[in-house]
């Protein structure tokens, strides 16, 4: 795998597709940075190594042309501020004017080039617009893992200009090898944990699962619908009435992979999707007609954090409950909790895909885990096993 550390630099332009994707305030300030954090170990390196940097990225979802609200110039100072270094912001990201703020940065120099998402051959993957964007650089670094899983001019088709000179950031690298730990790993026993709404969009990652993993909690939404295959009654419970066969499927290949499946055996129901609703404890099998399960229930609980604890590798993929909710956070939180204490123990433990990551950040359980990945649908893809055109881009042309 080439990274920045493969690349000769001194003097070169860099040119450095970032994920600065960032939530910003009504005001226009950045409201939350761990995307840039990640990113400075990079910055750094190149900068420091006597490159000229150029950065791309985008930032929300323009309408393929410029609109104030989804300008990178906020994200460029704030980058200013954590890097402790001017970084430079250009209005455009092709052009005359970004040629000409590109053609004045000396060595060490950083340039932040406006929302690729404002022209309209990002999104399409143009030849054109990627050509107009090579023309910054004399190397390619992709350490944008969030948007691996677009072939968009800047994610991947840029890269074709660089042959034999492309690479991936420390981000890229490091979520590639975390993921790849997981998939591949020899410590046993390996446990997945795969929650959220629904079965549907968990199909791939969890037939993928099967053949590396010895553990797999299923929990959160999607629990219902496995119960309702096996002829439970889950009230008002969220059920994917069309996947019953699929569940039905995916708990005959984990019998015939000697894969333990865990699902809940008793859930915190609601009378009201509200965090004031009336709640009782039933089992899984039996929701009164009326009410729905929003969390797992003490029992289940306690039996996830049995398995957490004699596992040695870990994937956790989805909440157990809608944790946003304080009155259905505890599943969540408590398994949460167990996983860090594992973690400081040695176990390996990676979590990925956005409600989880918001889950443990909201607990305050991120330093805790051995790694947070920063792309959610990307992760999720590599998981089920698909080609990312972003990755694959610096691999045929490193």
């Amino acid at each position: 795998m080439k990274t920045i550390e493969n690349l000769s630099l001194s003097g070169q332009r860099a040119l450095v597709r970032v994920d600065f994707n960032v939530p910003l305030t009504e005001e226009g300030q950045v409201a939350n940075d761990k995307r840039i954090l990640a990113t400075l170990p990079t910055i750094t390196y190149l900068a420091d190594h006597g490159a000229k940097v150029i950065l791309l990225s985008h930032l929300g979802r323009p309408k393929a042309a410029p609109d104030a609200k989804y300008s990178l110039r906020p994200v460029a100072e704030a980058l200013a501020v954590r890097l402790g270094r001017p970084v430079g912001f250009c209005e455009e990201a092709v052009g005359p004017k970004a040629e000409a703020a590109v053609s004045a940065l000396e060595s060490g120099d950083i340039l932040l080039l406006e929302n690729v998402r404002f022209y309209p051959g990002e999104e399409r993957g143009d030849a054109d617009f990627a050509a107009q964007l090579a023309k910054h650089g004399d190397c390619y670094v992709n350490d944008a893992f969030g948007t691996a899983h677009r072939a968009h001019s800047s994610t991947t088709i840029v890269a074709q200009h660089f042959p034999g000179k492309c690479a991936f950031g420390y981000v890229m690298a490091a979520e590639i090898e975390n993921v790849n730990r997981v998939l591949q790993s020899s410590e046993r026993p390996a446990l997945a944990i795969v929650g959220g709404s629904k079965v549907s969009s968990k199909i791939d990652i969890l037939q993928r699962l099967m053949d590396r993993v010895d553990h797999i909690i299923i929990g959160g939404g999607m629990s219902f619908t496995f119960i309702k295959a096996q002829g439970g009654e889950v009230g008002q419970s969220i059920c994917e009435l069309d996947h019953l066969q699929t569940a039905r499927e995916i708990m005959s290949l984990a019998e015939q992979k000697g894969v333990t499946l865990h699902l809940p055996s008793d859930v915190l129901a609601a009378d009201d999707f509200s965090p004031t609703a009336n709640t009782q404890i039933c089992s899984i099998f039996d929701i009164p007609a009326a009410w729905q399960g929003l969390d797992a229930g003490p029992e289940s609980i306690k039996a996830f954090i049995e398995v957490v604890q004699k596992a040695k590798t870990l994937l956790w993929n989805g909440p157990l409950g809608v944790f946003e909710m304080e009155a259905f956070a505890g599943g969540t939180r408590e398994v949460g909790e167990a996983i860090a204490e594992a973690t400081e123990r040695g176990l390996f433990s990676l979590v990925g895909g956005g409600d989880s990551v918001s889950a443990v950040e909201q607990f305050g359980l991120s330093d805790r885990m051995s790694y947070i990945s920063t792309g959610g649908g990307a992760m999720l893809e590599y998981l089920e096993g698909k080609t990312l055109p972003g990755i694959q881009a610096i691999l045929d042309f490193a």
